[in-house]
């Protein structure tokens, strides 16, 4: 009801058309109200699967954060890390080399090369070798000692192309240092470096050719490649001495380093095995 006072007249026309205008407003009112209400549960409905997305997310974050805290509080694994050949001799005293090490480097180098019965044939007599350098002895000194007659046999030395006396060592720089010390035991004899560092084969080759040479100081990989040239002859030789106490910077000896080690056993294969008139000594 509006309030007002409405009149009747005798017709009654005036009643109706109030009448109609008061009804019209209450539909449209209804028709109103029905969508409102739906955006009202429409929006509802959406807070409400936004606050359980909010609530499942909320719920899964942190799970995965003390996943990582685990794993980040888990303490790591360390890798065991290879021990070198230097981690090895720095903690060894060192000793001197003897024979029975350069025999059991023989047997162990050709073990899975050579057949059980050349392997014997690879062995090495005692009388094959000289005494020992105890760590005490300097190279001219130890030449001394195992070399009594040197001066003799270096007058009776005349062949070109091959050396009485011959050292092996691992490195350019060690030849050259070796060749130094020999000052006080060589005398009027000629020794001669054979490396690789900056010189040309077929240079050493001439020189070993041109004249007399009695003592030959160098590195396996380059002696190897003077005897297959036929530049170096071993026909002369009477004295193989190894370097085999010498460490470099790295701890390592001569027979620690894998190029020099096949390098020497080449060598010792082409014919100082199986020969006895060669003395093999470990300085």
């Amino acid at each position: 009801m509006s309030g007002k006072t409405v009149s009747f007249f005798s017709d009654g026309s005036e009643a109706e058309e109030e009448t109609e205008q008061q009804t019209q407003p209450t539909e449209k009112t209804n028709t109103r109200t029905k969508p409102e209400k739906r955006k009202r549960a429409t929006e509802k409905t959406v807070k409400a699967k936004k606050k359980k997305n909010n609530e499942q997310k909320e719920c899964i974050l942190p799970e995965k954060k003390e996943t990582e805290d685990e794993k980040s509080a888990k303490p790591k694994r360390k890798r065991k890390k290879k021990k070198t050949i230097t981690d090895v001799l720095a903690t060894s005293k060192p000793k001197p080399g003897c024979p029975a090490d350069l025999q059991k480097l023989i047997t162990e180098y050709f073990s899975d090369k050579r057949s059980v019965i050349e392997q014997e044939e690879l062995k090495l007599q005692d009388s094959c070798f000289l005494s020992s350098n105890d760590l005490t002895h300097s190279v001219s000194s130890y030449l001394k000692q195992v070399c009594p007659k040197w001066s003799k046999m270096q007058k009776q030395h005349t062949a070109k192309g091959s050396v009485v006396l011959l050292i092996i060592c691992s490195s350019a720089l060690r030849t050259i240092e070796l060749i130094k010390q020999l000052t006080a035991f060589k005398g009027e004899a000629k020794a001669i470096k054979l490396f690789a560092k900056h010189i040309k084969v077929e240079e050493q080759v001439k020189l070993l050719q041109k004249g007399v040479t009695h003592i030959g100081v160098g590195t396996p990989g380059r002696i190897n490649a003077l005897i297959e040239k036929e530049g170096l002859s071993l026909c002369a030789l009477k004295y193989l001495v190894l370097d085999w106490n010498w460490r470099d910077q790295k701890l390592r000896r001569m027979v620690d380093i894998p190029e020099v080690k096949v390098g020497l056993m080449k060598l010792l294969e082409s014919g100082i095995l199986t020969s006895c008139k060669v003395k093999i000594g470990l300085f």
